[in-house]
């Protein structure tokens, strides 16, 4: 097993050189990527700085002439990007394994995105205790805080950074059978209001032989789910919870970008889609939500998440917007509508029950979408499992057709 150690050896040489001496007193081979910049490495990598810059289309002189660390970081990191896809594809990499402050952080985790998923991810960093969504991203990497700074080695450090290269040792030699069966796998997605739903959809289907994948619709649940179906993960796409729409519409914090929604149809992957939980828009705490959207319908989740009712001409976008990438797909697509609720709290009696607005959503599907697209209108709520099992057997019914 080979580990690539990525990181700054003109400023953190001393640390990784330890790191370095607790993976191959392990058994496990090192690959050092030297993404330093302004000085000369501490030891000799493996692959040099001048060979990072120049995968990025630059130069280290170039950069240090420039004197702008954030341009240098992220030259650096798109090259580490390219060295680590080279390695991997080469069979030279089982793991990566990085520790750093926000600037290390940054180009290890750059790197590290470049990678399949699967492939052991981890970080020592500062920045692990804060917002790590920049670093995570939608990919599997692991995050450990450093508690003091990156800066010289005594007794905290050297147990900290030993425990992550340990951490690295076991998921690099790792040989539990985590392969699948030899069924279809099928991507779904759920939120806690459509979850009745997705949990009676998935028995329908694995008791046929597929195994599902689900994804929590939080916005990077929805990229990541994107991202395997580009990498060809999956076979198959039941996306009961398109949610995530409504925040890239309107501007809530579980968006997963304007590319939600399209990789399936642009690879022509099998797809069965619905209008789960597009009756709202996700925010933090309520009293960080918008100032602009204070007198709308809020409804507090919990105490970290607030919900906020999508309005008539919001769902009549939505509409629009979701028929048109359907619209382009490329492969077997329908698109099923619950006429009676769109998630728990729009049924009947619950405080998101506002038919006019689901109205719009639907007219605005039938007006726009195509008859390359299916489209099955059921008098149910989402969460009906009559519902969800018809979702299922017509996933199935592309999949045998295919």
């Amino acid at each position: 097993m080979t580990v690539a150690l990525v990181g700054t050896l003109d400023t953190k040489g001393e640390e990784f050189a330890f790191a370095r001496d607790v993976l191959t007193d392990h058994g496990v081979d090192v690959h050092v990527v030297d993404v330093g910049v302004m000085g000369d490495p501490a030891f000799e990598p493996d692959t040099t700085n001048a060979e990072v810059a120049d995968r990025a289309g630059t130069t280290v002189e170039s950069l240090r002439e420039s004197g702008d660390r954030g341009e240098s970081m992220d030259a650096m990191g798109r090259g580490a990007a390219r060295v680590v896809e080279e390695l991997h594809e080469e069979g030279a990499l089982d793991g990566v394994l990085g520790l750093g402050g926000s600037g290390n952080t940054s180009v290890v985790t750059t790197a590290m995105r470049a990678l399949p998923y699967g492939v052991p991810k981890l970080v020592v960093s500062t920045m692990a205790s804060g917002d790590t969504r920049p670093y995570v991203g939608a990919r599997d990497i692991t995050m450990m805080y450093s508690v003091a700074d990156i800066e010289g080695l005594n007794r905290l450090s050297r147990r900290i950074i030993s425990n992550a290269a340990l951490a690295m040792v076991g998921m690099v030699t790792n040989e539990a059978d985590v392969e699948a069966d030899d069924g279809p796998t099928v991507a779904v997605t759920m939120f806690g209001v459509t979850t009745p739903c997705v949990k009676a959809a998935r028995a329908w289907l694995e008791e046929r032989g597929y195994e599902c994948i689900v994804f929590h619709a939080t916005g990077t649940g929805g990229e990541a789910m994107e991202n395997l179906v580009e990498q060809g993960v999956v076979d198959a796409v039941l996306d009961a919870t398109t949610t995530e729409l409504a925040d890239e519409l309107v501007g809530g914090v579980l968006s997963a970008g304007p590319d939600r929604l399209e990789a399936a149809g642009e690879r022509g992957v099998p797809q069965v889609v619905s209008v789960g939980a597009l009756d709202m828009v996700n925010f933090g705490p309520k009293e960080e939500v918008p100032e602009k959207f204070r007198d709308r319908h809020l409804h507090a989740h919990n105490p970290t998440v607030t919900l906020m009712r999508t309005t008539p001409e919001e769902n009549a976008e939505l509409g629009r917007v979701l028929a048109e990438k359907l619209n382009d797909a490329a492969g077997p697509t329908a698109l099923f509508l619950p006429l009676r609720s769109v998630s728990m709290l729009d049924a009947e009696g619950e405080e998101f029950h506002r038919p006019e607005a689901d109205d719009a959503l639907f007219e605005a599907i039938r007006e726009n979408v195509a008859d390359s697209v299916e489209l099955v209108e059921l008098d149910a709520d989402i969460n009906d499992e009559a519902f969800a099992e018809a979702m299922a057997e017509k996933l199935h019914e592309f999949v045998e057709a295919t």
